[in-house]
């Protein structure tokens, strides 16, 4: 029944690059003649019950583990004679190793009954009676190994994105038969980060096309296996241009009418308040039993917070916790997928996904839920971009690291010396009615490319400041979280300030291109000469430099301090290559715009937007700087 690692990197290369349906078509064969299906609607403590598809092997000659995913998504096909498509990626190697795989629509989705709470939140006391996400996570967990017959006892638990949030809350339930939880991309903040926020300011572009177009804010005061399409609300398919002309935050709450409860209700609360606060998921990270593995990518757009913070709330709160860490350079869920081995033009130099199913995600249940050999996994596997390489380490950040101030100074420069000039600054004018877009393409849906982008199209801009640094004479490694520190005035009472960490390629760069879904296609000379990829981009909401509680005006003309932080990085900016940092005031559409008056920007008209002359300043006494976490290497 087992397969060993080098047959399973070749049944995936091999299913990638046919892409048959005589392959899938085989597997499925396979699945339902050793799999069984049951459906179950397993009660919670309150009485409420949950719609379970469980699929059993039919092999009896030993005990099988229990691999579980809670989703809001659905866990269709319904029905116990239809199969979900496991065979058609990694996940068919669970199959093979016998696991009992089991997916729940969670309270008030699809098929469950209850009612639905956005990221509920976790009851830290809790009292008889009262229920999270947390004691569903028990309750079904404990209702499988009791009533599955042929469970080992043993119970793991996963899932990517919405579902990573599950797992998180999982890992806090307690119960004694979880032994390994493995939270990918899990949203964790929507406030300070992933999908919806980032330092406040509102990514609406997601939120609006996840909750409203794409329907998943639609409610479901009973339960359903199917739903109608959501109607077209777009009247353009360039994305800057609808939003542009849709004016103010809300006039989009507009198009997305009552019904739609969490997009209404965050517009109630555009300060991190208690109501926020609770929707934390880091808060239930304490005194965690089972293994945990969590799984992200730094260049997901969607997610990419939650991976590191997550992690990072439970090395803190949980010391004792056996938790790891695995990031590649991957857009969201590209680690499950059989192509890892690029984002848009930034190639990695392997199948980067490949490696992690073979060496890591797999071993690791395998090891918790069936006893096999320790994988030796380490405290943090990341993938670093540049030199293309995975680095271990013992956790992360890496004690290895040295934080090192890179100054802005005249002339558009970039030194680790601090500036010596008594005056001197650079000064744009950010114009809500013209923001900086994200990306230079015209498209519908935002892109996941975006995060490695071509940033040539936003330095040619006025409103775009630039800073590089001298060509590199070696190469220069960074790992860890990236702070800015910018001394800066502005001539309104509000304003938004982005940074982008680039990495700017010699001209003459070029590099050997292969796709893998081409069979016999020859290696291609791919141009990258000049290329200014992004590395890290990161967006603050100037309101609330003090506190994301108590958001303060800023006094026209006064300088002053806003520091942020933004997600981490791994990247070696090779010899030859430069560094480049940006500054702007928008970031459009993936952040809603800032009317550059402190006002409420959720209910502001487009009377309150304003131009707003920003200066960021490089002297003695005020000394804009970037920190970043140096492994190796200088800057100059």
């Amino acid at each position: 029944m087992n397969i060993n690692k080098p047959h399973l990197f070749l049944l995936l290369l091999l299913t990638t690059q046919s892409g048959s349906s005589q392959t899938v078509n085989q597997d499925s064969a396979w699945f339902r003649d050793n799999y069984y299906k049951m459906e179950k609607a397993i009660s919670m403590r309150d009485g409420v019950k949950l719609f379970t598809s469980i699929y059993v092997p039919r092999d009896s000659t030993e005990k099988h583990p229990i691999l579980m995913e809670r989703t809001p998504y659905n866990c269709a096909p319904y029905g116990e004679n239809e199969y979900r498509d496991f065979w058609s990626g990694y996940k068919r190697y669970f199959l093979h190793e016998g696991y009992i795989m089991v997916i729940q629509d969670v309270r008030g989705r699809w098929m469950s009954e209850g009612k639905f709470v956005d990221v509920r939140p976790f009851i830290k006391d809790k009292k008889p009676g009262d229920i999270d996400e947390s004691t569903d996570a028990y309750d079904a967990i404990d209702w499988l190994v009791k009533n599955v017959a042929g469970n080992n006892g043993k119970v793991g638990v996963f899932g990517t994105s919405y579902p990573g949030f599950y797992a998180g809350m999982a890992a806090a339930s307690g119960h004694p038969a979880l032994k390994a939880v493995s939270p990918q991309a899990p949203v964790t903040d929507w406030f300070e980060g992933d999908d919806f926020h980032h330092n406040g300011a509102f990514f609406y572009m997601d939120a609006f096309d996840f909750y409203v177009s794409g329907g998943f804010g639609r409610p479901h005061p009973v339960p359903v296996s199917k739903e109608s399409p959501m109607p077209d609300v777009y009247n353009s398919k360039d994305n800057y241009q609808f939003y542009l002309q849709q004016g103010t935050d809300k006039n989009l709450l507009n198009l997305a009418g009552d019904s739609i409860a969490f997009f209404n209700e965050l517009y109630k609360h555009p300060n991190k308040d208690a109501w926020w606060q609770m929707r934390n998921a880091r808060i239930a990270q304490y005194n965690i039993k089972p293994a945990i593995l969590v799984v992200g990518g730094f260049f997901d757009a969607e997610d990419c917070f939650g991976a590191w913070n997550f992690y990072k709330a439970i090395r803190k709160q949980s010391p004792e916790t056996n938790a790891k860490l695995v990031m590649g350079p991957w857009y969201h869920e590209e680690w499950s997928n059989l192509d890892g081995t690029h984002l848009g033009n930034i190639y990695y130099g392997s199948n980067t996904s490949v490696t992690y199913q073979n060496e890591i995600i797999i071993p690791f249940f395998n090891h918790y839920l069936k006893g096999k050999n320790d994988p030796s996994i380490a405290g943090a596997t990341i993938f670093f971009t540049g030199e293309n390489q995975w680095r271990r380490f013992d956790s992360w950040p890496s004690g290895q690291i040295k934080e090192e101030k890179i100054y802005l100074t005249d002339k558009n420069g970039l030194s680790t010396k601090e500036p010596g000039i008594e005056s001197g600054f650079d000064e744009y004018i950010s114009d809500p009615a013209h923001p900086v877009p994200y990306t230079e393409e015209v498209h519908f849906n935002r892109t996941r490319e975006y995060m490695t982008d071509d940033q040539r199209f936003a330095s040619r801009r006025p409103d775009v400041l630039t800073y590089r640094s001298p060509v590199l004479k070696e190469d220069f490694t960074v790992g860890g979280p990236v702070v800015a520190d910018l001394k800066t005035s502005i001539s309104t009472s509000d304003a938004d300030f982005v940074v982008k960490i680039i990495d700017i390629f010699p001209d003459s760069l070029s590099y050997q291109r292969i796709d893998i879904y081409a069979v016999n296609e020859p290696e291609r000379i791919y141009p990258m000469g000049g290329y200014q990829m992004l590395v890290r981009g990161e967006i603050f909401r100037g309101r609330f430099r003090k506190s994301f509680e108590t958001p303060q005006p800023f006094q026209p003309g006064k300088i002053e301090t806003v520091r942020f932080t933004l997600p981490d990085i791994a990247h070696t900016f090779r010899k030859g290559h430069r560094l480049m940092i940006q500054i702007q005031s928008s970031w459009f559409p993936l952040s809603d715009r800032n009317p550059q008056k402190f006002t409420d920007i959720y209910s502001c008209d487009e009377k309150d937007f304003q131009k707003s002359s920003i200066r960021i300043f490089h002297e003695r006494q005020n000394a804009s700087a970037i920190i970043l976490p140096v492994l190796s290497g200088k800057l100059e």
